[in-house]
């Protein structure tokens, strides 16, 4: 939370402590030990900025009525040194306290003061984050859930790096295994097809079918003709592989910072492969008696392992035995490992290069790698607890109330390029993170174009060039604005003022929800009831009001809505505009 939000909280709580010592010295409790007891927001207004439970808390060491309790309190209560102005008793004893003016002014003087920082905390401490996210295969085009990925893992690195954490953000480029045996063979054919006609081979139906691969196959023979044709089938394949990837990899960095994405770490895959870092992990499960063989192929305990953190997580026998739990296979009979043999050794990786905490975005159909990943991190001698998983759920375009699912231009089911085209890049970040991950979206493709307070991110865009324009036209009257100072400040008496500077009060607080929750979604929206609340404060309280100081005391609080506006869209990497 913020300091001043933090002090008023601690505030509150000494002088509810202090009130019960006061009741002891009276004789009216016992001395004894007293639960503990909460503070927090309530949930309506109407019972004031904060709330605490105390004497609920207390009933059974004092044994009184809470009421009575609550009642004892607040004749002792001594306010005069707190932002709290006062106390009032509600329901069966709920202590309500009303903050001072003097608070929202010194909350309006500490968003000008922080500007850019506001918002800002230290509640991550530096501690290490590695966010992988997107990770899409480089056979073929990025698809709609690398595109939700893609806003998602983006925006919860810069949530978690404004809460106080070193974020670094990463791309797993799976540049080796089966899916690039399959990338070889798929290329070799559909060269040999541009060449042998009728007499090429026909392509496996479990091959890529897409016309990327045929258009890579046409640049590679534009360059080399027919000369690989009577090469050797091996030797072709890895010449196609090694002209396709390197495009297809540029091509997903090239969409990715088109997509105003940025990644500290592009980590190919083939290194653990050739630096022996796949081998050793392999090792070190054998060494530690959890792999045997079995038909040819080597197997990892997996039942054991994740049947033994399950029990550690309070799982019945019944229930581990209802999850069907199986072994793995790490290498195949053909010698060739496979992906979570390298998935294992390249989180291991990850905590080498001491970060102290790995968190991975990936679809819901994933789910069932949770587990038996967090296990393998155990099982090779690290935490599995320090590695997260956000599972995101599927994206449904819609136009016209209807679902959209193939690109009017080429028939096919819609990429990421496509959306990236046809929709503005503030609008595709935007919405991609106004759910929390785990519930589907349906992104409204007119929705995200118009231009009108129907369209969230619009409508928080507006309402920061809607304050840019109150100061232009202010100068151009020649009533420039100047700073407050607290008694100025202490003018904004009204709700709608009240209502505003609590709310941008929170934001510190939301970060740190929204990071603790791996949940952007808070963040837009705290900022839609941002930019709510402050058409309604312009609507109801006249800016440009005859009296000087009010005038400026409400200046102020624009240019605080202006900036918290600003910091939440930069964070995203949203346009921040000064004209609409």
């Amino acid at each position: 939370m913020s300091v001043l939000v933090k002090q008023a909280v601690t505030e509150i709580r000494r002088a509810i402590m202090e009130a019960a010592g006061r009741a002891v010295a009276d004789g009216l409790f016992p001395e004894c030990p007293l639960a503990d007891f909460v503070i927090e927001v309530p949930a309506n207004k109407a019972n004031g900025d904060y709330s605490s439970n105390a004497a609920m808390a207390w009933a059974r060491d004092l044994h009184k009525a809470p009421r009575e309790i609550a009642g004892i309190l607040c004749e002792r209560l001594v306010l005069a040194d707190t932002f709290a102005d006062r106390c009032e008793i509600a329901g069966p004893g709920f202590m309500n306290f009303y903050l001072s003016e003097s608070f929202n002014a010194c909350i309006v003087e500490d968003i000008l003061e922080k500007g850019g920082d506001y918002g800002r905390s230290g509640y991550g401490a530096g501690k290490k984050i590695n966010v992988e996210f997107v990770s899409a295969n480089p056979t073929g085009p990025m698809h709609m859930g690398n595109a939700r990925g893609g806003a998602l893992g983006d925006c919860l690195a810069a949530v978690l790096s404004f809460a106080g954490y070193e974020v670094e953000r990463e791309f797993y480029v799976n540049d080796a295994g089966n899916q690039i045996a399959k990338f070889g063979l798929s290329l070799d054919i559909r060269y040999q097809q541009l060449f042998l006609g009728e007499n090429a081979p026909e392509l496996p139906e479990d091959s890529y079918h897409g016309e990327d691969i045929i258009e890579r196959a046409k640049e590679f023979a534009a360059i080399h003709g027919d000369k690989y044709i009577s090469a050797g089938e091996d030797e072709r394949r890895q010449a196609l592989i090694d002209f396709a990837l390197p495009k297809n990899i540029e091509l997903m960095k090239a969409n990715m910072e088109k997509y105003r994405i940025v990644y500290n770490t592009w980590f190919p895959e083939s290194i653990l492969h050739n630096d022996g870092e796949l081998n050793e992990t392999v090792r070190i499960l054998k060494d530690k008696g959890l792999t045997y063989e079995k038909d040819g192929a080597l197997w990892y305990k997996n039942k054991e392992i994740l049947g033994a953190r399950l029990k550690t997580e309070g799982k019945s026998d019944e229930e581990i035995e209802r999850l069907e739990l199986k072994d793995e296979v790490l290498i195949r009979q053909n010698g060739n490992p496979t992906y979570f043999a390298a998935d294992i050794a390249y989180h291991r990786n990850k905590f080498a290069r001491g970060f102290d905490r790995a968190i991975d975005v990936w679809g819901a159909d994933h789910h069932g790698h949770v587990a038996r990943m967090k296990g393998a991190l155990d099982a090779v001698g690290l935490n599995g607890d320090n590695l997260d998983i956000v599972l995101m759920q599927l994206v449904n375009l819609k136009k016209d109330g209807q679902p959209v699912r193939m690109s009017k231009r080429t028939g096919k089911a819609i990429t990421l390029t496509d959306l990236l085209d046809e929709i503005p890049i503030d609008a595709v970040r935007f919405f991609f993170n106004m759910r929390e991950p785990g519930s589907p979206i349906d992104f409204d493709l007119d929705l995200a174009i118009s231009q009108n307070s129907e369209n969230p991110v619009y409508y928080c865009q507006y309402a920061h060039a809607r304050i840019c324009s109150i100061f232009r036209k202010l100068e151009e009257e020649g009533k420039a604005y100047r700073k407050c100072n607290l008694p100025e400040l202490m003018l904004l008496k009204e709700e709608e003022e009240k209502d505003l500077i609590k709310h941008l009060a929170s934001f510190t607080d939301q970060v740190i929800i929204a990071a603790k929750n791996y949940d952007p979604a808070r963040i837009t929206k705290y900022a839609v009831e941002l930019a709510t609340l402050f058409h309604k404060f312009y609507n109801a309280c006249r800016v440009n009001c005859d009296d000087e100081a009010l005038r400026n005391a409400r200046l102020s609080l624009c240019l605080c809505v202006k900036t918290v506006l600003a910091n939440i869209l930069n964070m995203f990497k949203i346009t921040v505009p000064d004209k609409m």
